[in-house]
């Protein structure tokens, strides 16, 4: 117990310095950035607002403090709990947050189960079949979705299944003009399934080759050669002695891809206009929203590290050899 709370311990001040640095970052690039927080909170009322409108305008949001002032009276604010006030929005940056998040969270969620399990069934099937025709085709296949960019396959499903053959809405979260109270479980799945088939398809190659190259690796090791004289074969076999040694790091592997599945949502959610985190996170950043894009920033690095952390946690509880090694 004293070594999981010492393990915890270490990776929160990591998270702290992680933070930390992260914010510094961010804020130098947002106030290098060639985009006017004014001019984009203004937008088409830019010629009727005078040189003194734009002075209060900027007196409200504190944008006629120094880059340095900005930046400690943003983070005492932070230390207090209070992300700020949307520019875009006009409301508090955390209820957007977590409004955005819901819609984020059960399209990921989705598209994480699926790439997992569609991956490691792969992973199998061409580890048990190798250098065989099943083999080659998972390869190439895992090969060319490793290449192949979020947006590229989200606008190939949207053409296929929204546009030619119209199974699908082409996008959003609801149907339009349709109020929330009569928004139906169907609309909901309907408007979520392509977003999350796109999610899961990219995310399918890393855990499939990773599992692959695994189950390879144990199924030449010596105890497989002796379960095998032992009359053991097939698909037996796998289940009894490779599934339980290839499981641990597919876990690991899959949970420290929270980093990749909520970059990937970014460009999915704009393609299929869909309304969480990556759209929120594309209009802060073009609209130069910084108390929303700086919150927003912070809460995409809490939800990688802990997906990370998970990861390690699973590692040191289940794997008896990392206990016996010092945490890191």
């Amino acid at each position: 117990m004293r070594m999981i709370f010492s393990f915890i311990g270490r990776k929160v001040i990591r998270l702290l310095s992680l933070l930390f640095a992260i914010s510094v970052i961010t804020f130098i690039l947002i106030s290098h950035s060639p985009i006017d927080p004014i001019q984009a909170y203004i937008g088409a009322d830019m010629m009727r607002v005078g040189p003194e409108q734009r002075e209060k305008i900027a007196e409200n949001w504190g944008l006629d403090e120094p880059p340095a002032e900005q930046f400690f009276r943003w983070g005492s604010s932070v230390l207090q709990g209070d992300l700020g006030t949307s520019m875009i929005y006009r409301r508090p940056v955390t209820e957007i947050i977590y409004e955005k998040f819901l819609h984020s969270l059960a399209l990921m969620i989705i598209a994480w189960l699926l790439s997992g399990l569609i991956g490691f069934i792969l992973g199998i099937a061409a580890a048990m079949k190798k250098d065989k025709w099943a083999d080659r085709i998972i390869k190439w296949y895992c090969y060319t979705l490793a290449a192949t960019p979020t947006f590229w396959m989200g606008l190939l499903l949207l053409m296929i299944f929204a546009v030619w053959l119209e199974w699908f809405p082409i996008g959003m979260g609801v149907p339009a003009g349709v109020l929330t109270e009569n928004v139906t479980l169907a609309d909901l799945i309907s408007h979520i399934v392509l977003p999350a088939l796109t999610l899961s398809i990219v995310g399918v190659a890393n855990v499939a080759l990773h599992t692959r190259q695994k189950l390879i690796d144990v199924l030449s090791s010596e105890y497989i050669l002796f379960a095998r004289a032992r009359g053991e074969k097939g698909f037996t076999l796998i289940w009894r002695h490779g599934i339980r040694n290839i499981s641990l790091p597919a876990i690991t592997l899959h949970f420290a891809g929270f980093s990749e599945l909520f970059g990937g949502a970014v460009l999915a959610e704009q393609v299929f206009s869909y309304p969480g985190l990556g759209q929120a996170t594309v209009e802060a950043g073009l609209r130069g929203d910084v108390p929303l894009l700086l919150g927003l920033v912070i809460f995409s690095t809490l939800f990688v590290f802990a997906g990370n952390l998970l990861a390690d946690l699973i590692s040191f509880l289940v794997d008896p050899r990392m206990k016996e090694r010092r945490p890191v």
